[in-house]
């Protein structure tokens, strides 16, 4: 009894907040007893605040001589993307996030979604109607083009991305940003693809997923993990990285195709000891390095992605429906 306070008063100190009579929005449903050493069974899940479109694609600012600390995330059919700061503020970061022209139909889903920091904290943004990544100078605010086509056809619509330690951009193109999707007469691609952008070069990389999504590296990037969205085929793919960047022997990771929740594999993030945080049917689902399901965060609305955040990592954000929540963790995340 002892410990546990001591462990609540040390997520009280570290998060700054008084969640102690705090109703845990949601809980964490344990299947390993391996998810002790990820996250607590009885850890309190906070809503930090909601009324969004859909949100997506979150990324956590360290605190830097231009920013303060605070956490960038998507919603994507108001075509912004948001910022909330640690004092509980939300305000709009940037306007057109995803779709800079005019006329898109009611409700498509046009505006950024996947957010992630290049290796020198600029800000590299999937923007679905604009069918590009797009890079943010974080210092001087001058947006760049880094990729909109492949082979001379446009791309689908970036989702999410991952940025590798060499500095090479890898991203996910399925087709959610154009109103038909596979059927859309805009599209151009005859498949979704898993790109790399590296010297300013797009390399395909895999196209045989149905629905492309989440992305995500284990700590030492031998491996890449792909989530595949689509309600025939909800599975999590793991490829070996070679040393050239490219990716092969692809397996499955896990498959969550029997699962009636609602909810398809989505974004993912992965922390220092290499578990898997993937938004899924019913919650986040967390697993091993060797694919064992540990446990998940089952919230009141379904998850699209998530982020670590604060100043240790040990935060899990995470962005669903039209909610934004956070929780603590017992493991740092890998951080962008």
């Amino acid at each position: 009894m002892i410990l546990g306070m001591q462990r609540n008063v040390g997520i009280l100190f570290l998060m700054g907040v008084a969640l102690a009579s705090a109703q845990s929005e949601g809980h964490v449903s344990k299947a390993a007893p391996e998810l002790d050493q990820v996250i607590w069974e009885d850890a309190k899940i906070e809503k930090l605040g909601g009324g969004f479109g859909f949100v997506e694609g979150p990324v956590w600012i360290h605190a830097g001589w231009i920013y303060s600390a605070c956490l960038l995330f998507s919603d994507i059919p108001n075509n912004v993307i948001r910022k909330w700061t640690p004092g509980g503020k939300f305000t709009v970061f940037r306007e057109h996030s995803g779709f800079s022209g005019s006329g898109a139909p009611a409700g498509a889903l046009i505006g950024s979604n996947g957010l992630t920091l290049d290796k020198r904290g600029h800000l590299v943004i999937c923007e679905h109607g604009n069918r590009r990544v797009e890079r943010l100078n974080m210092r001087t605010g001058k947006a760049v083009v880094l990729a909109d086509k492949y082979e001379g056809k446009r791309l689908n619509s970036p989702n999410d991305a991952v940025v590798k330690s060499d500095g090479s951009i890898y991203f996910t193109d399925p087709p959610y940003g154009l109103p038909k999707e596979d059927a859309d007469p805009q599209k151009e691609l005859s498949f979704n693809g898993v790109y790399r952008l590296a010297h300013g070069k797009l390399q395909l990389l895999y196209k045989d997923l149905s629905r492309p999504n989440g992305i995500a590296f284990s700590p030492d990037e031998k491996y890449l993990y792909v989530g595949n969205s689509d309600a025939a085929r909800k599975i999590w793919m793991r490829f070996d990285v070679r040393p050239d960047g490219s990716i092969a022997n692809g397996k499955l990771f896990y498959d969550v195709t029997k699962e009636a929740a609602d909810g398809l594999p989505d974004g993912m993030k992965v922390d220092t000891k290499g578990n898997l945080y993937c938004t899924g049917p019913g919650g986040v689902w967390i697993f091993s390095p060797e694919g064992k399901h540990l446990g998940t965060i089952q919230l009141p609305e379904i998850p699209a992605n998530c982020a670590f955040g604060d100043r240790d990592q040990q935060t899990l954000y995470i962005t669903a429906r039209t909610g934004l929540y956070r929780v603590r963790l017992n493991v740092a995340g890998v951080r962008p």
